[in-house]
């Protein structure tokens, strides 16, 4: 093989990595934040809704846990333009976004709700708590303890499945990279640097992940050590 890295296009090409990485690291962490919200309140209408809206709440999730992603993006935003809902690309990722990562994020969240014992629920009913003050300030926070490893797992995935929005042209990483490696012609060079830039990126929300877990809630479990 007689191929000869040559990286100096890229480095000159440093700006549009950036602003990249920038936007990448914008659509993850909103994305993230939504999500959650989105999957407390999923989860709270699964474990203590009526029975229609835990229909509709599982439903939702069945239907975007099996389904591509890549087809739920071209859905929204070439599908709810002929609603008369046009979006652009970095707004139509984001939705994507947080519709896939809510999905299973309400079953992360279900599953911390659902650990936790019913005798806890019951005896702040006793004390006079309605159900939605118990949720609040008994369930989930015992809760949150137990599925902030999860979350952090599944946030990291969403933060790679950004690179699927480049198909609909959103600027984050992935989409410069292939800006970059059209116009140098050095597709290993470009991709190699989106791979490093990925990692450390998926390093530094997993060490993010951990401080937040070892600083809300005193260090890991005693059932992880």
């Amino acid at each position: 093989m007689d191929y000869v890295f040559h990286f100096g296009d890229i480095w000159a090409a440093r700006d549009e990595l950036i602003s990249g990485t920038l936007l990448t690291l914008r659509l993850s962490a909103l994305s993230m934040i939504f999500s959650l919200i989105v999957a407390v309140a999923g989860a709270f209408a699964r474990t203590s809704g009526p029975a229609w809206l835990r229909a509709i709440v599982a439903a939702y999730v069945e239907l975007i846990r099996n389904t591509p992603f890549l087809v739920q993006i071209f859905l929204i935003f070439f599908g709810l333009p002929t609603l008369g809902l046009r979006l652009d690309a970095n707004t139509g990722a984001l939705i994507a976004l947080v519709l896939n990562g809510s999905a299973y994020t309400i079953e992360i969240v279900r599953a911390g709700i659902e650990s936790i014992s019913h005798g806890q629920t019951e005896a702040a009913y006793a004390l006079g708590l309605n159900r939605y003050r118990t949720f609040r300030l008994i369930i989930l926070p015992q809760a949150l303890r137990v599925v902030v490893p999860p979350l952090g797992s599944q946030f990291i995935l969403l933060m790679l499945n950004s690179s699927i929005c480049s198909v609909i042209s959103a600027d984050e990483l992935t989409a410069a990279t292939q800006d970059i490696q059209s116009r140098t012609f050095r597709p290993f060079e470009a991709f190699i640097v989106a791979t490093g830039i990925y990692l450390c990126l998926s390093l530094l929300f997993s060490t993010a992940f951990a401080t937040i877990e070892r600083l809300a809630f005193g260090g890991p479990r005693e059932g992880r050590r």
